[in-house]
């Protein structure tokens, strides 16, 4: 069921069933503009046995459901969807407002407060202490099954301790404070397939107050197949899986939404993608994508794309130097960039936007000598800023290296703050005098703080309490007595146990420190091969069980 515009979902009734507040961080725009949580919502508002509400936590104090206005108080199951690192203060001070306990240990008796979503496989370690439950991995594997146990033993007069001991060996479930070993990430996979995304997730609820205003999201593809040595999202949804054409088409002719966005980390791999966009061009439909790889443009997506109204095009360049690409598994060649580019100016796109990183380890200032001479090829490809031909302006976006955890950087020490100052004011005398070009940046201690919360342990738990009081992590960071140091500034030993240990996300960590040391050595590996893991198996996911 998909909901538009001030439609809403009849309020479920209780009685005979497991109340389930699935709490979302931010406010109705914010959460609205999310994929993840609204495909969670529609598995369990499709399960019988499950009352659920959604809770948005910036939108009502007291915290209440969207719908029915239940105070979040009175539901016995909390799940939260957590995304980004910064929520962790939106969960807790959700959890307070609400007059509910926010550490485990203070809460003996109902409610359970549990979360998952993409922090659940990556350091959920920070938020544990407030948490009865985790679930780690994909909604679709399971997650219907945990709650659904859970409250048969609760509506039978079971208590919270009761609840928690009939799921405690369900796949993907982690009971912070019980569960010894690491838990495996559930993946949800079809036939055995290690390449078919056989129910992709999709908008629930489309409303012209979500910040992608009245657009139906659905997802094209889960993980990529490049293996960047910095992204968190081509380790952690491995395998990489593909929709099926004809299960889109179904879909959309099924919800007859008057535009779409297509989600995915490498759009471009799709072989449908031209096929679907024509399909849906035939039909009336407008459409958007989320991202595409320069060495995916052809004139023929491009012309598509400006039909469709297209204006910005947004590419990831990721490194200053073709040294530190390479090093950085960065499948990108100068040619296919300035090909791109050169499409986009004679197409008549308004504005480039190109994502930057800087912050690498092992980076010099030579690797900064390059990039002014690589802009102006750009510039010379694109005619950027020359007139009415070409493309009017090109925006470098630029955003310091955070160490994730399961990727090959997991290891690495993260840039002081004052070298991110000092990759700036290179990137921005770069591009000084370039018709056409600015340069934004992203506040380097904010993203230290992401680093904190990325890579810490437990211990910092009080930090995110300190923060609830004060409004902000970055303030409460001013009187927190732990050390930042010790968890951005040192390269970690290969067998040091990481906080993030907890977790098996199926790719093996001989495999990632192989990675780590191919960096260091400027060496690529291939991306993954479209036949699935049964044709490589090298990282691991294969014989975890998580493949095909």
């Amino acid at each position: 069921m998909v909901y538009f515009g001030l439609d809403r979902p009849a309020v479920p009734e209780w009685g005979g069933r497991l109340p389930v507040a699935l709490t979302v961080p931010g406010d109705a725009a914010m959460a609205l503009s999310a994929l993840g949580w609204q495909a969670v919502w529609r598995i369990l508002a499709e399960n019988p046995a499950l009352a659920v509400e959604r809770v948005y936590t910036r939108c009502a104090t007291p915290p209440q459901a969207e719908d029915s206005g239940h105070l979040l108080a009175e539901f016995p199951l909390i799940a939260f969807s957590l995304c980004y690192e910064e929520e962790y203060r939106d969960a807790a001070a959700t959890l307070l407002a609400a007059g509910i306990p926010l550490a485990r240990e203070d809460r003996p008796d109902f409610p359970i407060v549990m979360a998952g979503g993409p922090l659940a496989f990556l350091n959920p370690a920070p938020i544990l202490p407030a948490l009865d439950l985790l679930f780690v991995g994909e909604a679709e594997a399971g997650l219907a099954e945990v709650l659904t146990t859970i409250g048969r033993i609760a509506l039978a007069g079971g208590d919270k301790a009761a609840c928690l001991d009939a799921v405690a060996d369900f796949p993907g479930v982690l009971l912070p404070g019980r569960t010894t070993g690491a838990v495996a990430r559930a993946t949800a996979l079809t036939d055995g397939s290690s390449t078919l995304l056989a129910a992709p997730a999709h908008s629930c609820f489309v409303s012209g107050h979500a910040e992608f205003s009245d657009m139906f999201l659905v997802e094209i593809n889960r993980g990529c197949p490049y293996g960047c040595r910095f992204c968190a999202a081509g380790y952690v949804y491995r395998p990489p899986r593909q929709a099926r054409l004809a299960d889109l088409k179904r879909l959309i002719d099924d919800v007859s939404p008057r535009k779409i966005g297509l989600v995915g980390t490498a759009l471009t791999d799709w072989p449908d993608l031209v096929p679907f966009l024509l399909w849906l061009k035939e039909r009336g439909t407008k459409f958007s994508l989320s991202s595409v790889r320069a060495d995916g443009i052809t004139p023929e997506l491009l012309t598509i794309l400006r039909t469709a109204g297209l204006r910005t095009l947004t590419l990831a360049l990721e490194a200053p130097s073709h040294r530190l690409r390479t090093a950085a598994n960065k499948h990108l060649s100068v040619e296919a960039l300035l090909h791109a580019v050169a499409l986009a100016g004679k197409h008549g796109v308004n504005h480039l936007k190109f994502y930057l990183i800087i912050g690498w380890p092992g980076e010099t200032p030579e690797d900064y000598d390059e990039l002014r001479p690589l802009l102006e090829q750009v510039a010379k490809a694109a005619s950027i800023g020359v007139g009415k031909r070409g493309v009017a302006h090109a925006t470098l976006s630029v955003n310091p290296l955070v160490p994730k955890p399961f990727t090959p950087m997991q290891w690495a020490p993260m840039a002081s703050e004052a070298a991110i100052e000092r990759g700036y004011a290179r990137i921005k005398l770069a591009a000084k005098g370039l018709k056409g070009f600015r340069v934004e940046t992203e506040t380097a201690s904010m993203a230290r703080l992401q680093g904190l919360l990325a890579r810490g342990d437990e211990t910092l738990f009080p930090l995110i309490e300190a923060a609830v009081s004060a409004g902000s992590f970055r303030r409460a960071l001013k009187k927190w007595p732990g050390d930042p140091a010790s968890y951005l500034d040192r390269q970690r030993p290969k067998e040091e146990r990481l906080p993030w240990d907890i977790i098996d996300n199926g790719v093996s960590r001989d495999f990632l420190w192989q990675e780590w040391e191919r960096y260091l050595a400027g060496t690529s590996t291939a991306k993954c091969p479209p036949a699935g893991c049964a044709a490589c198996k090298r990282c691991g996911i294969y014989e975890a069980g998580q493949g095909a």
